[in-house]
């Protein structure tokens, strides 16, 4: 099951494999189990994520 956070105000889902955040809980799941059963991320489903914060 991802993950629900609250970044900025939103709610997203976050990908317990990968940790990518996602704007809809559908594509946090497609690519978590994509990450499961492939051990590698999906290019067509991280173009979906929303961008992770600048840390530093």
């Amino acid at each position: 099951m991802v993950r629900e956070i609250k970044r900025e105000g939103k709610d997203l889902f976050v990908c317990e494999e990968c940790g990518l955040a996602y704007e809809q809980r559908e594509w946090a799941e497609k690519c978590q189990q994509w990450c499961r059963e492939n051990q590698s991320c999906n290019l067509e489903i991280i173009q979906h994520s929303v961008p992770q914060e600048q840390s530093g």
